[in-house]
Order: C-alpha cells, then structure tokens, then sequence
C-alpha cells in the first residue's frame, strides 16, 4: 500500500507566503491569483496551491470570482467600519494597560517611530508627492506594535493582530498618502499618546487611542468606498 504524503505543512507555506505579499501591498486588491503561474513560481503543483488559496479564501484575503478565479479581495467598507469599531476598543485597553507600564526604552521607540512619520510627512509636503512608502507603513505599525507590547497580555496582542491581518497593512499607507490633513492628524494623536503614557495617565491614554483608531477607520473606510467602485471597473 502506497503511504499518503501530508502536503499540510506545503500548503500552510505557500498560504503564508502568497497572504505575506497581499499584506505588504506586493498582491494589491483585486489582483487576479493564477493557479498556474504561482504553481510555477513555488516549484509545485497546482493542488497545494489551489489549497492554499482555499485557505486564504476561508480567511477572507481572497474570493472567487466568475470568469475570474481567484482574486485578492476588496472588503467591504462596513467590514473596515466595523473592524475598526472593535480595534478602537481593544487598542484602548492596551493604551490603558501600557500608562502604568511603558518603560523609557519604549516611550523612545514611540518617539522615533513617530518621527519617521514625521519626516516622511515634511518630505512630502516639501516635494508635494504622495508620503506613503514601506518605511512609514513600517513606523505606523511599530508605533501600535510598542503599545501592546508594553500593555502586556498576550491575549489582548493575539485578537488586535487578528484583525490588523483581515487587511493588507500596505492600504492604511496608501490612504495616508494621498491625504495630507490626515497625515498630519495621525502625527498629532501619537504625540498625544506619547504624552499621556509618559504622564502614566491611563484614562487619557485610553480616550486618544479610540478617538485615534476610530478615525483611522473612517478614512480607510472611505478609501475603501472609492477604490471599491474602481478596482474592477477602472
């Protein structure tokens, strides 16, 4: 009897393989995903990538489309709304719980990935382009990422970082980028985080944080409205 070969670990691969290129913009949404051409590219056969799509589509990262197949997906801005609305709230509590907690060192780390913001943001106004780019989707992120660190609960960091993956991190970059207003709204509230966690002021922290995600969620909702009505129709 021929023994049964266990392609779960491949299949798990090229699934985190293919959602790590959607989340940093390298896939963008509404990308067509060719069975064959990643097949080709991974040195597989079609079955496990065809599994993996599977599982990035039971994730909601992709959809299957008629005529189309398998494309990387746009949500829908009432998903990004709602999404938001909860991050808001645990977002908070990490703030809350990192006032009494946060170290120098990580009140430093604060500041400096701030500041990268910052710079972009000048650099762009001075050059009037757009200020998005991998090194401030990076900044952003570890900005949020120092705060749940310094919050301490891993359970808290595990259901943030499951909806931070629902969407391709890459977008809330883009939409910063064409919007300087906003660019320089999201500069302020971290310095006001910055202020309130160094003045170990747990109740501010907590208000700057929801106010800070909600309207983070706003903005990428309505960037969603509008790329949702061309993605696919130009």
């Amino acid at each position: 009897m021929t023994p049964q070969t266990d392609d779960g670990p491949l299949v798990d691969d090229i699934a985190a393989r293919i959602r790590a290129r959607i989340m940093n913009g390298e896939l963008a949404i509404g990308k067509p995903l060719r069975q064959a051409a990643l097949a080709t590219e991974f040195g597989v056969s079609r079955t496990p990538v065809r599994e993996a799509l599977r599982q990035l589509q039971n994730g909601g990262l992709i959809e299957m489309q008629p005529n189309r197949g398998a494309v990387v997906r746009v949500p829908a801005p009432w998903e990004v709304r709602q999404a938001y609305e909860v991050r808001a709230e645990l977002e908070a509590l990490a703030a809350r719980r990192a006032a009494s907690r946060m170290t120098e060192r990580q009140l430093t780390a604060l500041r400096e990935h701030n500041a990268v913001l910052r710079e972009a943001a000048e650099r762009a106004a001075g050059e009037q382009t757009a200020g998005g780019s991998p090194a401030t989707t990076a900044a952003n992120d570890c900005f949020h990422t120092v705060v749940c660190e310094a919050a301490d609960n891993p359970w808290l960091s595990r259901m943030i970082d499951r909806i931070n993956e629902t969407f391709p991190r890459n977008v809330s970059s883009l939409a910063l980028a064409g919007d300087e207003r906003h660019r320089q709204l999201n500069i302020r509230e971290h310095e006001a985080l910055i202020d309130a966690l160094t003045a170990h002021d747990a109740d501010r922290a907590q208000e700057v944080m929801r106010e800070h995600v909600i309207n983070a969620g706003e903005h990428l909702t309505a960037w969603y409205e509008r790329r949702s009505q061309t993605v696919f129709h130009g």
